[in-house]
C-alpha cells in the first residue's frame, strides 16, 4: 500500500526513464517554492516516479517548469482515479498503439498500393474522414493480394515497446484486458494469443481462393463498436464504475475513451489528445500502471 500523503490542492507524478533526470527534476522542484511532500511511486514496468503533493495550488506555469525536462512526462493525480489493485478493464486500440504499426498501411505496402492507401489512412486518423468509408475505401485497394502477406505481417507484428511489462503488471493484479481495433482479425486475434488478452475485437477481411477480395464482412468495428466494447465488456466482468479505462491515438477512438471513466491518449492525434483525461506524449506505454493508484 502506497503511503497517504498529507491533503494537498494539486498532485502530480512525474514519471522518468532514466537517472540522469533526477538532477533536473530536483533542481526543478526546488524552484517550485512552495510546501510540498514527496513520494517515490514504484510499479513493475522499469520507469521511476515522485510523486509530488503541494499544499497550495500549483498554476499553470509551475508545472511547466518540470514538465519542459526532456526526459520527464508529468500526469495529474486525482483520488478517484482508478486503482490498480481492484478488478478494472482496459480497452485498448490495436494499430499505433498497442503495435507500432498501421495494419491496413502494411499491407497496402506489400500488395504494391501503399501510398495510396497511407494517404486515406492519415486522413481517417485526422477524423477527416467517416471510418467505415474509409476502410472499405482501403481494403478495395488489397483486391487480389495474395492471403499469405497476412501471415507475413503477423510473423513481424512489431509491439509497442513498454505494452508487455504494462500488460503483465495489469494482469498480475486481476484485470481485464481487451483489444478493439478498426483493423483485423487475424492481428488482434495474435496479440490475444501472445499476451493472453481476455478478448480481441477487430474487422474481418474476405478471403476467397487464396486472395483477397477487397472487402470485409460481418459488423464493422467502428468508433461506435469501440465505445460499446467497454460498456459491455463491463457488464461482462462486474468491474465498476470508475475502473474502466481505455487508450487510444486516433480520431476513431474518442467515443471510446470518452465512454470509460478515465481516457488515455498515446502519442495520439490533435483530437483525441484534447477529448482525453491525460496525455502520453514522451514515454512509452510502461507509463500506463503509474497512471493509476494503490488503495
Amino acid at each position: 500500500m502506497e503511503a497517504k500523503a498529507p491533503i494537498c490542492k494539486t498532485k502530480i507524478r512525474c514519471v522518468y526513464e532514466n537517472r540522469s533526470d533526477e538532477a533536473a527534476l530536483a533542481g526543478a522542484i526546488g524552484l517550485l517554492q512552495q510546501d510540498l511532500s514527496l513520494a517515490i511511486i514504484e510499479r513493475k514496468t522499469g520507469l521511476f516516479c515522485i510523486e509530488i503533493c503541494a499544499q497550495e495550488s500549483l498554476n499553470q506555469a509551475q508545472v511547466q517548469v518540470i514538465s519542459s525536462i526532456p526526459g520527464v512526462e508529468v500526469f495529474p493525480v486525482s483520488d478517484k482515479q482508478a486503482k490498480l489493485n481492484l478488478p478494472g478493464l482496459l480497452v485498448m486500440d490495436m494499430d499505433s498503439t498497442a503495435i507500432e504499426i498501421e495494419c491496413i498501411d502494411e499491407l497496402a505496402v506489400m500488395a504494391g498500393v501503399g501510398e495510396a492507401v497511407a494517404e486515406v489512412t492519415e486522413r481517417a486518423m485526422q477524423g477527416e474522414l467517416d471510418f467505415e468509408e474509409s476502410l472499405r475505401a482501403r481494403v478495395a485497394r488489397l483486391e487480389g493480394a495474395d492471403e499469405q502477406i497476412i501471415q507475413d505481417l503477423c510473423d513481424r507484428l512489431p509491439l509497442m515497446p513498454g505494452l508487455v511489462e504494462s500488460v503483465n503488471e495489469l494482469q498480475s493484479y486481476g484485470w481485464k484486458l481487451v483489444v478493439a481495433s478498426g483493423g483485423f482479425t487475424p492481428f488482434v486475434g495474435h496479440l490475444k494469443h501472445l499476451l493472453d488478452l481476455d478478448a480481441a475485437y477487430a474487422n474481418e477481411l474476405v478471403i476467397e481462393q487464396g486472395k483477397l477480395a477487397g472487402t470485409v464482412t460481418g459488423q464493422i468495428v467502428d468508433a461506435q463498436f469501440k465505445a460499446d466494447t467497454v460498456l459491455r465488456c463491463a457488464e461482462l466482468w462486474n468491474i465498476p464504475v470508475g475502473q474502466r479505462l481505455a487508450i487510444g491515438d486516433g480520431a476513431n477512438d474518442i467515443p471510446m475513451i470518452q465512454t470509460a471513466d478515465y481516457g488515455i491518449a498515446y502519442h495520439a492525434k490533435p483530437k483525441l489528445e484534447q477529448a482525453a483525461d491525460v496525455a502520453i506524449c514522451k514515454l512509452n506505454l510502461k507509463v500506463l500502471p503509474f497512471l493509476l493508484l494503490l488503495s
